[in-house]
């Protein structure tokens, strides 16, 4: 028996009208625009929400340049230490409300978003570690005597953060801990459909002692990204979602050489051969992609298994996937809530709608879910295609809702190419006993990120990131941190 407890209503939404952190002040937006933000899951008006804009965005930047240019950057490296790990006590002792506060905005079971309470705290004590480990070099490569050179690690400046929809809290901290840990400023963009942990989270980081306008959370539109990716005082744009709204970000950074990272989309391949163990092997590839809906970049959407195992292996998946609990996302027995709008409910539909069109051969699910509890949501069919050809629209795209496309395959020599056919590489999957099929699988698939024998594990030192269109740079690992610094080299001649 499930005996977790649902947290009452957070009381950040005792207050209906919610506005942004500038400053360390909370702001309405000049132009008096606001927003709705809704439950996924029943329709329900959660709050209107500040819609910023370019001047909203401005005044944000202002006020993180003056807090860089202020004693921040200049903090001592234990001091800034000491700030993060109060800030990680914090967010631990107040994780239910923010994890209920995910998911009434997202739609996430409580059961899920409960669960990054561990991951949100680990990684700002590991941020809160790294601060204290950065240090230039002393280069020795003169005449003796002659010239002594040395570098200095510098923070960066003003940091934009754009965040996605899929996991709040989580991108919230992710975002923020390179970020305090060099001595950088933020202004944080939430996605327009989950912003109300995030301006939770800055609330937090000045209660833990993070001097105003260190942390700036600006929520809007996609104007507000745009202005906030072109504003000319932002020194580096650390950004997360599709590959399409990152090709933007990339044109609009241009012009003024900011520096940018981003993390973007994925196609995901799972592969799974005939040694597997398939006790294990099955609920993860099901839950590898129906987790949160299937709204995960880096989701296991390509399912290879191994053709003398193809049959049973996808029977036992079906037989599965039929007892995934999808409902009420504040029940603790549910597993899969709704997807997080109207929008992009309808556009996984469609996805779902080419793939019956281009012939591939529905397994299980493909339906929005109706009846009691389901009507005033977004609730999609876990859903598994079989007979899918490398070709069709679900087995290319990023449809980032729950819909897998299942392939066979017969030898690693035929599977390596397919499942490297993508533009995408940012996750993958393998499943084997033999040691050397997974050395050669590691080292042959095109993608950051490969999980053998499990999937989506994550932890605050190893790096998170993509190949090809997937993006570039890392989230997490002691390189993270060197994308928020500037090497400066220096030169002391000695006669």
């Amino acid at each position: 028996m499930n005996m977790m407890t649902i947290p009452p209503r957070p009381a950040l939404l005792n207050v209906q009208q919610q506005d942004m952190l500038i400053g360390g002040k909370r702001v309405p937006a000049l132009s008096g625009k606001r927003f709705e933000t809704r439950n996924p899951a029943t329709g329900e008006l959660l709050a209107t929400v500040a819609q910023g804009g370019a001047e909203d965005v401005d005044r944000a930047v202002k006020a993180a340049r003056a807090a860089f240019e202020g004693p921040w950057r200049r903090m001592k490296p234990v001091e800034r230490q000491r700030i993060m790990l109060r800030l990680a006590d914090l967010v631990e002792e107040h994780f239910e409300e923010l994890a209920m506060l995910d998911t009434l905005d997202l739609g996430a079971p409580y059961s899920r978003t409960i669960m990054g309470k561990a991951r949100a705290g680990a990684l700002l004590r590991y941020y809160a570690g790294q601060a204290m480990l950065i240090t230039g070099d002393t280069i020795d490569n003169n005449a003796p005597g002659d010239v002594i050179s040395h570098t200095l690690k510098e923070p960066i400046g003003v940091v934009a953060a754009i965040n996605p929809w899929n996991g709040p809290i989580g991108m919230s901290v992710w975002k923020a801990g390179p970020v305090l840990a060099t001595g950088c400023t933020l202004v944080m963009k939430p996605a327009e459909q989950t912003p109300l942990s995030a301006l939770r989270f800055g609330e937090l980081c000045l209660e833990a002692g993070v001097p105003e306008g260190v942390i700036n959370i600006v929520t809007g539109l996609g104007d507000a990204g745009a202005a906030l990716s072109s504003h000319p005082d932002v020194d580096k744009i650390a950004f997360t979602g599709s590959t399409g709204v990152g090709e933007k970000i990339l044109r609009a950074a241009a012009p003024t050489m900011k520096r940018v990272t981003v993390e973007l989309g994925g196609k995901s391949p799972n592969i799974v051969f005939a040694d597997a163990d398939l006790d294990k092997a099955v609920p993860a590839a099901a839950m590898a992609v129906f987790a949160n809906a299937g709204q995960i970049c880096s989701a296991g959407t390509r399912l290879f298994v191994q053709s003398t195992i193809h049959d049973e292996f996808m029977e036992r998946l079906a037989a599965y996937t039929r007892t995934i609990r999808v409902g009420d996302p504040l029940d603790p027995e549910t597993q899969i809530g709704p997807v997080v709008s109207a929008p992009q409910m309808d556009k996984i539909l469609a996805f779902i709608d080419s793939a019956h069109k281009e012939g591939a051969q529905p397994l299980t699910g493909g339906n929005r879910m109706r009846g009691a509890g389901y009507d005033a949501g977004y609730f999609i069919e876990p859903t598994i295609f079989t007979g899918v050809a490398d070709d069709m629209t679900i087995a290319r795209e990023e449809i980032f809702g729950p819909v897998l496309s299942a392939f066979a395959f017969d030898t690693i020599e035929e599977v390596l190419p397919r499942a490297n056919a993508t533009e995408f590489g940012l996750g993958s999957g393998v499943w084997t006993r033999d040691l050397a099929t997974a050395h050669r699988m590691a080292r042959g698939i095109r993608a950051g990120s490969v999980w053998v024998n499990c999937y989506q594990m994550l932890d605050p030192a190893v790096p998170f990131g993509g190949y090809k269109m997937s993006g570039f740079g890392r989230e997490s690992g002691p390189h993270h941190i060197e994308d928020y610094l500037e090497t400066k080299a220096v030169w002391i001649k000695l006669d």
